[in-house]
């Protein structure tokens, strides 16, 4: 059935105009004023509405072994969720340890998202030693569709990488049109001071931080920007929390580096202070990198209004109250990761747009198209353009409320924005032409999602 929205203003990455949008199938078919409406066709009227292309989140773990559990969502719950919050296609770390078989965890990953996902998606391949066997698994992968590695520069003993191996797969990279993305940090100095301390009996999760500081981030960026630089690859920075490694960054960039800069919707709104809360509520914002300084939030909202930091992604990794309290007696035990997957949209529209942080066509470059840019997946995502996919939302500026997790998608016992006001919402969220969401509630078809096939570029 044909879908035509009519009336709202469509923003896009560089233009705002008033026009309808008519779907037919799953990709766009036209956009123009005063758009007739086919025979039997679906009319959503768009009046006072933003309007536009589905939001990407980059960076989101949801099937995701750690500490003898699992992260707490489901590709069925993660869908859910990233939809009721506007992102029509997430990007999964796939992520095989050090210890296990690249190809076999790449099939694992495939098989838990495959006819669960409500929305569409694509994944990140972790590559966490380097050797014959896995270069060879690595090819298939890529002519398999996947275009993007994930690299580890901490976690050392089981993701993390030497610098000669991570010298080798840049170099299969480049070679392969592959863009590699990596956490930096520095994972010999994380391991002294965090026996260090809990050595000295500081085991609760206020030390975390202290454990991760951010010259440790600003070494890591700095390192991987170095060999970058040396093999000519295509790099990407997940996750920059402060300002040392925003700069690490920028200056290899001046210095010509191909490399891109993300940082997450955690980095940009809360502070290290949520960690050194008393009881659970410190646990439950424990990630790595760890919230930092609040002085940092403004180094990192303005490289965003400039255009210097490529993208917002979330990070997501929800872990539930009991999972993380399994760190009571050592914080080092405590599993990483917040979730952010609904909430982002709203959050960056909220505190980013509407406190004059970004420009509207900015929150769509950010937040949509510069991902699907870099990642491989433009113009059939990130845009609204006659023959791309319908994955459109169409948003309500007027909308207020707050956020709970007692009314989340997300499979999670807590929100760490609990309470916030929030200044929009989606109204209408489709997946290539098929509403999913209507004001707030998922009503869509659970399996709809796919898996997007991306093509390496020219080596």
């Amino acid at each position: 059935m044909a879908l035509l929205i009519k009336g709202g203003e469509v923003v896009t990455a560089d233009a705002r105009l008033r026009a309808d949008i008519l779907v037919e199938g799953e990709t766009i078919r036209a956009i123009g004023s005063g758009l007739a409406v086919p025979p039997g066709a679906e009319v959503i009227d768009a009046a006072g509405k933003l309007v536009f292309p589905g939001f990407i989140d980059p960076h989101v773990h949801i099937y995701l072994p750690c500490k003898g559990s699992f992260a707490a969502d489901t590709h069925s719950t993660a869908s859910r969720a990233a939809l009721a919050g506007g992102t029509t296609t997430y990007i999964e770390m796939c992520g095989p340890n050090r210890h296990e078989d690249a190809l076999e965890g790449y099939n694992t990953w495939k098989r838990r998202a495959e006819g669960a996902s409500a929305c569409d998606y694509a994944f990140h391949m972790t590559v966490s030693r380097w050797d014959e066997k896995t270069e060879a698994q690595l090819r298939q992968i890529v002519a398999d569709g996947v275009t993007s590695f994930k690299i580890y520069l901490a976690y050392k003993g089981l993701f993390g990488l030497s610098d000669d191996e991570m010298v080798q797969v840049l170099r299969f990279a480049r070679g392969m049109g592959v863009v590699t993305a990596a956490h930096c940090e520095n994972a010999d100095e994380i391991s002294r001071l965090q026996q260090q301390f809990l050595a000295e009996g500081k085991t609760g999760p206020e030390w975390h931080e202290h454990s991760r500081p951010e010259s440790v981030e600003a070494e890591g960026t700095a390192r991987f920007a170095k060999h970058i630089e040396a093999t000519g690859a295509e790099g990407y920075v997940v996750h920059v929390s402060c300002a040392p490694a925003l700069g690490a960054a920028l200056d290899a960039k001046r210095r010509g580096a191909n490399i891109h800069i993300e940082s997450v919707l955690p980095h940009l709104l809360l502070d290290k202070t949520c960690a050194e809360r008393p009881g659970i509520e410190g646990f439950k914002n424990v990630m790595s990198p760890p919230l930092r300084d609040e002085r940092n939030h403004a180094a990192l909202w303005t490289a965003l209004d400039e255009g210097l930091i490529d993208i917002i992604g979330t990070d997501h990794c929800p872990f539930t109250t009991a999972q993380k309290m399994e760190g009571r007696d050592d914080f080092t035990q405590i599993p990483n990761g917040v979730p952010g997957i609904e909430d982002r949209v709203n959050l960056i529209y909220t505190y980013g747009v509407q406190r004059g942080r970004l420009n509207l066509c900015r929150f769509v470059d950010v937040l949509s198209t510069r991902p699907a840019k870099i990642f491989g997946l433009y113009p059939r995502k990130g845009a609204i353009a006659v023959g791309s996919d319908a994955d459109i939302v169409v948003y309500d500026p007027g909308y207020r409320g707050s956020i709970t997790a007692a009314r989340q998608y997300t499979n999670n016992d807590y929100n760490c924005y609990e309470g916030w006001p929030i200044e929009g919402r989606p109204t209408i969220v489709t997946v290539r032409g098929k509403v999913q969401v209507r004001d707030g509630v998922f009503v869509g078809e659970q399996g709809r999602g796919r898996l997007i096939r991306r093509t390496p570029r020219p080596a």
